[in-house]
């Protein structure tokens, strides 16, 4: 093969790990969507259409529920065929409503039976009577459900409508660090598997354990995936359009703090000192109770507006009916029908003091009748309390909303812990919209991404340091020129190092991630000379639970065995490298590794994870013999300890300084490759004077090495802030290494002349 078709062909694979984007649906032309929507409204469905299964995560009083009724419309002019929508309990009769606004009948179902052939509408209690093969369409409303990744209802829901050909999913904007509501609403739309898309964007959180986070440099890739069936946007001028007519009222918080009479205080401190626990959590809202009730009825009874109260418990209802007897209560063992009726009654102004819990009514309802709202209490959950002031504070509001929040003394943290992750949504919502938006743009004009890389070099008298792509700088390299290749290669996709393409770590899978390895390896065989080797580091990779299907092993280090035998090399070695298994369990908090899960059950108990040092030779004639080692230089002991299968006293922070390489999107590389390794490596396989080469150099520890023990160095790395500061690196011990020997060449020569 030609070195312009092999670069056509390597181009090709790199074209090919971009995302691409599927549409499913069809072209709708503008000026056909009805006129009471908004502009904005008009082109999120007609994109909505052509996409075919998309979700619209718009922030509350933007207009989900017209949009996704003209989608519906549209999808059923087109296919004749019958749509569902499914929504909380109550929002039926308020879509049924909205409805009417662009002409369109809305058929509330409660049974299979009901079905018409248009626009029909359930709530989600009642999926169990219906069957969804009949449905050309379907729409979640309040998607938000999906939310729980293993809950029984998001999986009978993408269970139940698998095979539906239409999909729209409509929401407020999910919390951008609740990856998994995004995740799942992706498999409810068939995008992919949430299990895919974390084996691709995250890496398990070791902060806390069964978690995921998203990787530093997987976020441009992440967000860019899911603007492909997704739009979010919080106001119209996300996506370039006016604000006018969609300003939020102004929005007043009170903070109603109940102190407790100290003389309650059996144990005679000054302050009560709280437990962390649910028991004690609801024994200290007990103790509030009452005054936090009667605290919510002087503001009622102030006023004769219309309120909302929440609250989060049967105790704290029963006492605020108490205190105000003419409220109207709804609880959750009361009928639907019974629900319904009273949320339409306060909607219609027939109730002037409604006492619900955020769980019953705080998803989905319009009740923007009111702007009077009262939390008798609060629970740890931003979500509850952010959902339930929305139900009033949104756009179409007329009047200023005014939350009044009423909790006991002994409950102030619990507002607190609310404000601050009140205030890291926004700041992360910003950044996610600002994300989607670039590459909203990106899709809709179908820009390309840059695929080219920047080339740089720094050479030295001993080193030569490159900036680039590991594979077409390596094809630069001169045939046979190489004495001995040491390096660690990205661990499949269990790090991303750069959001380039190019980056080998920066892929979906193992295979693909080997596809991309496989341009590389003839390579390293071209430039290795006869007879030498090549030393491959590596681990095996774990799979988790709720990523993969099931927690075990994957064998990395045999497929980089397989490939490399795949492609010429000889299987000539390898070693064991021993790793403290506590120091592992306490960095991963891996289930197998914890002493209390012996206990517990132990055939989820496993071994540490040692790291591996994989030798290939390429055979050949005119070999260069390794042998400048002497019983004085290298003595017996000292081979036996090489010798041995298994390296045990590898220091395992014996690395690299990486704290000037890193950014703030890279993860911690969990298994740097410890000099230790590199020196006995280049000791045992090179002569001095020899030439060793890393296509990924990171920050440089290999050429340190070789510098420190009188080898040169080649080294290849893609990422900018890493190849600046291996060059850093080779250079002060290159440097110290050259002061050292005209030390030796000064003295030597003194003792001439003394």
């Amino acid at each position: 093969m030609s070195n312009l078709a092999a670069q056509d062909t390597y181009m090709d694979f790199i074209k090919s790990k971009k995302i691409t984007f599927v549409d499913y649906g069809f072209k709708v032309e503008r000026e056909l969507i009805h006129n009471q929507l908004y502009d904005f409204q008009k082109d999120i469905v007609v994109w909505a259409l052509k996409k075919g299964k998309s979700a619209i995560f718009a922030d509350c009083g933007l207009g989900k529920t017209l949009m996704q009724l003209e989608w519906a419309r549209h999808v059923y002019n087109r296919t004749g065929k019958p749509i569902l929508i499914v929504a909380p309990l109550a929002v039926t009769k308020q879509t049924q409503r909205e409805g009417l606004k662009i002409d369109l009948h809305v058929q509330i179902c409660r049974k299979q039976a009901d079905i018409i052939e248009g626009i029909n509408i359930t709530n989600y209690e009642m999926l169990e009577h219906f069957n969804a093969d009949g449905f050309i369409g379907v729409v979640l409303d309040e998607s938000s459900i999906l939310k729980a990744y293993s809950g029984t209802t998001k999986q009978k829901i993408i269970s139940m409508f698998k095979s539906c050909r239409y999909k729209l999913a409509c929401t407020a904007t999910p919390s951008p660090n609740d990856h998994m509501e995004i995740l799942n609403h992706s498999e409810f739309l068939d995008s992919m598997k949430s299990t895919e898309a974390l084996a691709i964007w995250f890496i398990n959180d070791t902060s806390q354990m069964g978690t995921y986070k998203l990787k530093g440099h997987a976020v441009r890739d992440f967000w860019m995936w899911v603007a492909s069936w997704a739009v979010s946007l919080s106001l119209p001028s996300d996506l370039g359009f006016e604000n006018d007519g969609f300003v939020l009222p102004k929005l007043t918080v009170n903070r109603h703090v109940i102190r407790l009479d100290l003389s309650e205080h059996a144990d005679g401190t000054l302050f009560r000192m709280p437990e962390a626990s649910i028991t004690s959590y609801h024994r200290e809202k007990r103790i509030t109770a009452e005054i936090r009730a009667e605290e919510c009825a002087k503001i009622v009874n102030s006023s004769d507006e219309i309120f909302c109260i929440w609250c989060e418990t049967n105790y704290e209802a029963d006492a605020l009916k108490k205190a105000i007897p003419a409220a109207v209560e709804v609880r959750g063992n009361d009928s639907n029908k019974k629900k319904e009726q009273i949320a339409y009654d306060f909607i219609d102004g027939k109730i002037r003091v409604l006492i619900a819990k955020p769980k019953i009514f705080g998803f989905g309802m319009n009740f923007q009748v009111c702007h009077r709202v009262v939390f008798c209490g609060m629970s740890y959950s931003f979500e509850s309390y952010y959902q339930a002031m929305r139900r009033f504070w949104r756009f179409g509001q007329s009047l200023p909303v005014t939350v009044d929040v009423v909790i006991g003394e002994n409950e102030k943290n619990t507002i607190d812990v609310v404000i601050k992750k009140e205030h890291e949504f926004e700041s992360l919502k910003k950044n996610m919209l600002i994300a989607m938006r670039e590459f909203t743009e990106v899709i809709k004009h179908r820009r390309e991404y840059d695929m080219n890389y920047v080339h740089d070099e720094h050479n030295h008298e001993q080193f030569r340091m490159i900036l680039g792509d590991a594979i077409e700088e390596t094809k630069q390299i001169e045939t046979e020129s190489v004495h001995f290749e040491l390096f660690s290669p990205p661990f499949s996709q269990l790090y991303i190092y750069s959001d380039s393409y190019r980056d080998m770590g920066n892929c979906k899978s193992d295979d693909e991630f080997f596809n991309h390895f496989n341009y590389l390896i003839p390579e390293m065989y071209r430039t290795l000379k006869p007879g030498r080797l090549c030393a491959v580091h590596c681990k095996q990779l774990v799979n988790y639970k709720h990523r993969d299907g099931a927690s075990g092993l994957r064998d990395f280090r045999g497929e980089i065995i397989r490939a490399f035998v795949a492609n010429k090399f000889i299987y000539h070695s390898e070693v064991c490298i021993w790793k403290d298994p506590v120091i592992e369990m306490q960095r991963t908090k891996s289930h197998g590794l914890l002493y209390k899960q012996l206990r517990k059950d132990s055939t989820y108990s496993r071994q540490g994870l040692p790291e591996y040092l994989v030798v290939f030779r390429k055979w050949g004639e005119d070999v260069e013999p390794v042998n400048w080692k002497t019983h004085s230089n290298f003595e017996l002991d000292k081979w036996q300890d090489y010798a041995s299968p298994v390296w045990m006293s590898i220091r395992q922070t014996n690395v690299l300084n990486n704290r000037y390489g890193k950014d703030n999107k890279d993860e911690k590389h969990i298994c740097p490759l410890q000099l230790d390794v590199i020196e006995r490596a280049i000791e045992l396989w090179t002569n001095p004077g020899d030439t060793v080469f890393s296509p990924f150099a990171g920050i440089g520890s290999e050429g340190f090495v070789s510098m420190k023990l009188k080898r040169k160095f080649i080294g290849i790395e893609l990422k900018r802030e890493y190849y600046i500061q291996a060059i850093n690196n080779i250079k002060a011990i290159a440097n110290t290494e050259q002061t050292t020997l005209l030390e030796e060449l000064i003295g030597a020569d003194n003792g001439k002349v003394s």
